[in-house]
C-alpha cells in the first residue's frame, strides 16, 4: 500500500482518535516555559508538565504530529540516510490511562492492518527484564519469539536521572537482505536493513535519591515514530531523503545545477544537506527564531551557514536558499499553516543571511585553506583555538563549519582554544558593559536579608509618597544602624512608592523626609526580590526604625509613564507594520527618551518608519484608555498578550492594554490615556546585532524639542547654502554633481601620475628565486591608482610579480600582480598578498593574477616586504 506523506500523517492522526485520543496541534519548536532546552526535540517533550504531575492535560489520552529539532548529529546529515536536524514525530500519549497492553496492541493494529506493514518483517526489541511486554508481544500479539530481542538499559530503558522512567519496546522492520551489509547481517546491526520504526516507552517506575525503583501509582505512555522513517519504507524507497517529503526540493535544486543527484556520493551529500537543512530553517523561522549570535538563533544560522557551504559545493547562484522556501511550503505548509502565513518574510531573512555570509565566505575560506596548508607543511595536524575563533568573529564561520572542513582534510581544531579566545571576548565585553556592577559579597548580603526580613510593600503604582520605617542600612555591604549627613548607603523600607528598575523602566528617584531629616534617593534597584533605594545623607541623621515621608521624583515619573506606554505602542506597530516575527529583545525607558530593541531581519526603511511613526500618534490622538489587568499567566496567554513567555513569570501577572489595539504583560508603570503622550517622535533606526534592530524615540515635550532642533538645522543650512529651506536638497544635489566631476578630474590626475611613475618603478627589478619582482612603495596612490600602476608595470614585464605600496594617512594599501607564466607555476598573487598585510595588521585576497588588501600599520611596511621576499623565494 502506497501513501504519500500527508496521508501517513492523518491516518496515524485519525486512528488514535478513534480509540479515544484528543488530537492537539504540533507545539512550536521553541518550547513554553522551559529554559532548560532550547528546541522541542521529542513528541513528548511538549508534554512534560503532564508526565511529572505539573499540570493537568486536557484529556488522558492525546495525539500529535510534533515538529522537532535536533542538531547533536548535524555531522552525519547528508552522509546517512536517515539523519536529519528537523523531522516530524507521531506520537500517542497516555497519562494515567492506559498502558502496556493497549500501547502495544494499537501499535501493531496500525502498522498491520492500517498501513500494511508485513507481519513476518515486524522485529521487536525489549528490555531484558521486561516479563510483561514480551507475554504481550508473544502471546497476544502473536509475534514469533525469535523476533522479539531483549536488551540491556543502555538499548531499551528510558531514564534521565532521578524521577518517572521506565523499559521501552521498540519496533523494527527487516527490508529484507537486499537491504543487509552481508551474509551474516542479523538484528542489531548497524546498517539500514533493519529499521527503526517506533519507540513505545512504558513509564511506570520512580527512581529514587536512593537508587530505588518505586512502582509509579499512576502509570504513563509516551510513543514515537518518525514520519520522515516510515514513509521511507510504506513508499519502497531506500532512503528519506527519496520520499516526497524531499523529492520535491531535490528535483528544485537539480534544475538549478550542472550537477547531477546521483553523480556521485559527495555530490549527493550537498543535495541532502540542503534539502535537510532548508527544512529546518524555514520551519524555526516561522516559529518566530531569527538568525543570530546566541542560543536558538545561533544554531539556525550555523544550519543555514552549513548548506550556504554546500551549496557553493554544487555551484548554485548565490544567495539561492530562499527560493527553496516555497517548495518547502508547498510541501508542509497545510500542516504547519504558520510557514504558509510568513513564506515572504522567511525568504527575506533567509536571503539576507545568504548575502550576509556570502560577502565573507570567499575570504574566509582563503584563511582556512592558507591555515591548512601552514600546517602541513609543519607537520601539524591541529588549528589552533584562536585562528578558529578568527574565522568566526571575522568572518561569520561557526566552529562546528570550520571543524567538518578541517575533518574533510584530515586535521583537528582546538575546541579548548576557541573556548578560550570566546570567554575572553565575553570578559572584555563585560568589562566594557556600563550596567550595575553588583559584587558578589553585595548579592549574598541581600539574600540572607530577603530570608530575615518580610517583603517590603510596594504602593507606587497608586501613590507617589507613603509613610514608612527604615528597616536596614547598608554601607559598603556591611549593615550599619546609621548614616550621617554627607554619607552614601542603600536603605530597605517597609513600604515604598519608589519603583525598582526592571523590564527596561529606570528606578525612581526623590527623597525620603522627616521634620529633622532630608534623604536624596538618586536610584531605586532590585536585589534579591528586595527593593534598595541609594541614597544620600543631606540633614540630620538616618537611622534603622526612623519613620519617614517617602516621595517620588513625581515629574520624572509622569515623563517615564509616557515613554513606557509608548514603548507599548511601538511595539505593536512595529508587528503591525513589519510582521508579527517581531519580538522585543531589549528596552530602556527614562524621563528623556525611550529605546526599544527588536528581531528584524534587515534595515527598516524610511518609508516603513513613517508608517510606524504614524500609527503610534494615531493612538495617541485616539486617547485609548490604558487599564490594568491582573490575570494568571495561561489566561494571559490565552488573551493574546505579548510576552516573553520563555522567561519565569509569577502566579498572578500584570496585563497591560491600551483600549483593543496593544496587550502586553509589563510589571512598569503607565499613564491612564494614551492621549497623554501627547505626540510621539522617532530619532533613529540601526542595527546592534545580527537579526537585531534598534529604534530610538521622544515623546511629548521632548518630541517637540526635538523637532524644532531638526528645524534649526534645516535653517542653518539653508543659510550656509545662500538658499531658502525648501531649496536645500535641489543645492546639495548640484554641489554633488559638481564634486563627482571635480573627482573624475583628480582621478585623471593620479592616472596620469602613475603612468609617470611606472616607467621608474618598474625599472627597479630585483630577481628572487629566478623570478623578476619589483616591490616599491608609491607616494600619494589610493588604491585605484595602485592597480593602474600596477597593470602598467605588468605590460612591460614579459615575467613577474609586483607588490606595490602606498601609505594613506594611519593606513597601508598594497596591490599585487602575477603574469599569467607564473599562475600556472603556482604563484598566488591573492595568497601572497593576504600574508604580505597580516604583517602590516590587515588582510585582504583576491584572484590568483591580481589582488590587492590593506593594513592599519604602516610602520610595518619594510617588514611586509620582508615577508613577501620570503614567500616568493619559499615558493
Amino acid at each position: 500500500m502506497s501513501m504519500t506523506s500527508k496521508e501517513i500523517r492523518q491516518k496515524f492522526l485519525d486512528y488514535f482518535e478513534s480509540k479515544g485520543h484528543l488530537i492537539l496541534p504540533s507545539a512550536p519548536l521553541v518550547p513554553q516555559n522551559d529554559p532548560s532546552l532550547l528546541w522541542i526535540n521529542a513528541g513528548m517533550t511538549p508534554f512534560k508538565p503532564y508526565f511529572n504531575g505539573q499540570a493537568t492535560p486536557p484529556k488522558t489520552r492525546i495525539v500529535t504530529s510534533q515538529k522537532c529539532i535536533r542538531t547533536n548529529d548535524i555531522g552525519n546529515v547528508g552522509k546517512t540516510d536517515r539523519h536529519h536536524t528537523f523531522f516530524e514525530m507521531l506520537g500517542n500519549f497516555s497519562f494515567g490511562d492506559y498502558f502496556k497492553e493497549e500501547a502495544i496492541k494499537w501499535s501493531y493494529d496500525f502498522l498491520v492492518n492500517e498501513i500494511e506493514l508485513k507481519q513476518d518483517r515486524l522485529w521487536i526489541s525489549i528490555y531484558k527484564d521486561d516479563e510483561e511486554a514480551f507475554e504481550i508481544w508473544k502471546n497476544k500479539i502473536g509475534i514469533p519469539t525469535e523476533r522479539i530481542v531483549r536488551m540491556g538499559k543502555d538499548e531499551n530503558f528510558w531514564q534521565i536521572g532521578t524521577g518517572p522512567c521506565g523499559p521501552c519496546s521498540e519496533i523494527h522492520y527487516d527490508l529484507g537482505a537486499e537491504f543487509g551489509c552481508s551474509d551474516n547481517c542479523d538484528f542489531g546491526c548497524d546498517c539500514d536493513r533493519y529499521r527503526e520504526v517506533w519507540n513505545l516507552v512504558f513509564t511506570q517506575y520512580d527512581y529514587t535519591e536512593d537508587g530505588e525503583y518505586k512502582t509509579l501509582p499512576s502509570k504513563n505512555i509516551d510513543t514515537g515514530m518518525g514520519l520522515e522513517r516510515l514513509a521511507s519504507i510504506i513508499q519502497q524507497v531506500d532512503s528519506n531523503f527519496e520520499t516526497d517529503l524531499f523529492i520535491p526540493i531535490i528535483e528544485f535544486i537539480s534544475e538549478h545545477t550542472e550537477y547531477d543527484y546521483e553523480s556521485s556520493d559527495e555530490i549527493k551529500s550537498a543535495y541532502r544537506v540542503i534539502a535537510d537543512h532548508i527544512r529546518s530553517v524555514t520551519l524555526a523561522i516561522g516559529d518566530g527564531v531569527l538568525p543570530s549570535n546566541e542560543g536558538r538563533g545561533y544554531i539556525i544560522r550555523r544550519v543555514l551557514r552549513r548548506a550556504v557551504r554546500y551549496a557553493k559545493k554544487l555551484d548554485l547562484k548565490l544567495p539561492f536558499l530562499h527560493r527553496i522556501v516555497p517548495v518547502v511550503v508547498d510541501i508542509m505548509g497545510n500542516e504547519y499553516t504558520e510557514i504558509a502565513d510568513k513564506e515572504e518574510q522567511i525568504k527575506k531573512t533567509i536571503k539576507s543571511e545568504e548575502v550576509k555570509f556570502q560577502e565573507t565566505l570567499d575570504q574566509g575560506m582563503v584563511i582556512l585553506e592558507e591555515l591548512i596548508d601552514e600546517l602541513e607543511g609543519e607537520g601539524r595536524e591541529v588549528i589552533p583555538g584562536d585562528e578558529v575563533f578568527t574565522l568566526y568573529d571575522t568572518y561569520g564561520f561557526p566552529k562546528e563549519l570550520t571543524e567538518e572542513i578541517a575533518q574533510e582534510r584530515g586535521y583537528r581544531i582546538d575546541s579548548e582554544g576557541f573556548e578560550e579566545a570566546m570567554e575572553e571576548q565575553r570578559a572584555r565585553a563585560r568589562a566594557a558593559q556600563k550596567d550595575h556592577d553588583w559584587s558578589s559579597a553585595e548579592i549574598e548580603l541581600f539574600k540572607e536579608l530577603r530570608d530575615e526580613i518580610e517583603m517590603p510593600e510596594f504602593v507606587g503604582y497608586t501613590q507617589p509618597e507613603c509613610e514608612t520605617e527604615v528597616v536596614k542600612i547598608i554601607k559598603d555591604n556591611e549593615l550599619v544602624d546609621s548614616l550621617s549627613a554627607g554619607e552614601e548607603g542603600q536603605v530597605v523600607l517597609t513600604k515604598t512608592p519608589f519603583y525598582a528598575e526592571s523590564g527596561g523602566q529606570i528606578g525612581d528617584k526623590g527623597a525620603l523626609l522627616s521634620d529633622d531629616i532630608t534623604v536624596t534617593v538618586v536610584d531605586t534597584q532590585e536585589k534579591a526580590e528586595l527593593i534598595s533605594h541609594q541614597v544620600v545623607i543631606e540633614a540630620g541623621k538616618l537611622s534603622v526604625g526612623d519613620k519617614l515621608t517617602a516621595k517620588i521624583q513625581t515629574d520624572q515619573r509622569i515623563y517615564i509613564r509616557r515613554n513606557h506606554t509608548a514603548t507599548h505602542l511601538l511595539h505593536q506597530a512595529l508587528r503591525d507594520i513589519l510582521g508579527e516575527h517581531v519580538d522585543q529583545s531589549g528596552s530602556l525607558v527614562t524621563p528623556e527618551r525611550l529605546r526599544f530593541d527588536f528581531t528584524h531581519f534587515e534595515a527598516v526603511s524610511e518609508e516603513e518608519l513613517k508608517e510606524i511613526e504614524e500609527r503610534v500618534n494615531q493612538v495617541i490622538r485616539k486617547n485609548l484608555e490604558v487599564e490594568v489587568l491582573k490575570t494568571t499567566l495561561e489566561e494571559a496567554k490565552k488573551m493574546g498578550a505579548a510576552a516573553l513567555f520563555s522567561e519565569q513569570y509569577d502566579d498572578e501577572v500584570r496585563v497591560i492594554k491600551i483600549g483593543d489595539y496593544s496587550l502586553e504583560l509589563c510589571g512598569g508603570t503607565h499613564v491612564d490615556a494614551a492621549g497623554e503622550i501627547n505626540l510621539f517622535k522617532i530619532t533613529s533606526e540601526g542595527g546592534i546585532a545580527a537579526g537585531v534592530r534598534r529604534i530610538e524615540a521622544v515623546t511629548g515635550k521632548e518630541a517637540l524639542n526635538y523637532i524644532n532642533q531638526q528645524e534649526d538645522i534645516l535653517k542653518e543650512a539653508a543659510a550656509a547654502l545662500k538658499a531658502n529651506p525648501e531649496e536645500v536638497v535641489e543645492k546639495i544635489e548640484k554641489l554633488q554633481s559638481k564634486i563627482k566631476d571635480l573627482e573624475a578630474e583628480v582621478t585623471k590626475f593620479k592616472n596620469k601620475l602613475a603612468d609617470s611613475q611606472a616607467d621608474e618603478v618598474a625599472s627597479d627589478i630585483e630577481e628572487i628565486n629566478g623570478i623578476n619582482v619589483v616591490l616599491e612603495e608609491v607616494e600619494g596612490l589610493d588604491a585605484e591608482g595602485l592597480r593602474t600602476m600596477g597593470d602598467n608595470i605588468k605590460e612591460e614585464l614579459d615575467s613577474g610579480i609586483i607588490i606595490l605600496a602606498s601609505k594613506l594617512g594611519e593606513k597601508v594599501l598594497f596591490v599585487s600582480l602575477v603574469t599569467d607564466d607564473l599562475v600556472d607555476e603556482g604563484y598566488n598573487a591573492g595568497q601572497i598578498i593576504g600574508e604580505v598585510a597580516r604583517v602590516a595588521g590587515g588582510g585582504g585576497g583576491g584572484r590568483p593574477d591580481m589582488a590587492q588588501a590593506g593594513g592599519s600599520q604602516p610602520d610595518k611596511l619594510d617588514a611586509a616586504f620582508k615577508k613577501a621576499r620570503e614567500l616568493i623565494a619559499a615558493e
